[in-house]
């Protein structure tokens, strides 16, 4: 299974393919944490991955008002959200440069494996974004 990005974004692949090779993975999306896809697995079309991601993004806002509202607090980051259904499972992680890894596993799905995975993949992801950043004339990242 390979992964399909839109033509705007660049190539996700190196993202979503090591989350699409465990075994009962059958699809996974990368967005902006606004609900934009920045690419998705060739399992799903693009309005399917449209719809997930903007369904994804609502369900974080929601667990982030969630877990500052149980704390008692103004506010909370999500590190990972976990949905199990009659289906299978769907692990979303995000990234602290704005984007999220969903993924989708049918019920025999390995679900420490998946996090595990989902979670290095974002971890590369926060590794690139900050080696890609800006840099001023001065060679310090803008402010």
């Amino acid at each position: 299974m390979t992964s399909r990005t839109s033509r705007e974004t660049g190539d996700t692949a190196w993202v979503l393919d090591p989350i699409l090779e465990i075994p009962h993975v059958r699809a996974a999306v990368l967005l902006t944490r606004d609900g934009l896809v920045s690419g998705y697995s060739d399992r799903l079309e693009r309005a399917s991955a449209e719809r997930v991601a903007a369904i994804t993004s609502t369900v974080q806002g929601a667990c982030r008002t969630a877990a500052a509202a149980f704390a008692d607090q103004s506010g909370a980051e999500v590190r990972q959200v976990v949905i199990e259904s009659d289906h299978g499972y769907i692990l979303v992680a995000p990234t602290t440069h704005g984007t999220c890894v969903a993924a989708y596993g049918d019920p025999e799905v390995r679900l420490d494996l998946l996090a595990h995975r989902v979670h290095s993949q974002v971890a590369r992801l926060g590794k690139k974004a900050m080696a890609a950043a800006p840099r001023g004339a001065s060679g310090h990242t803008p402010a």
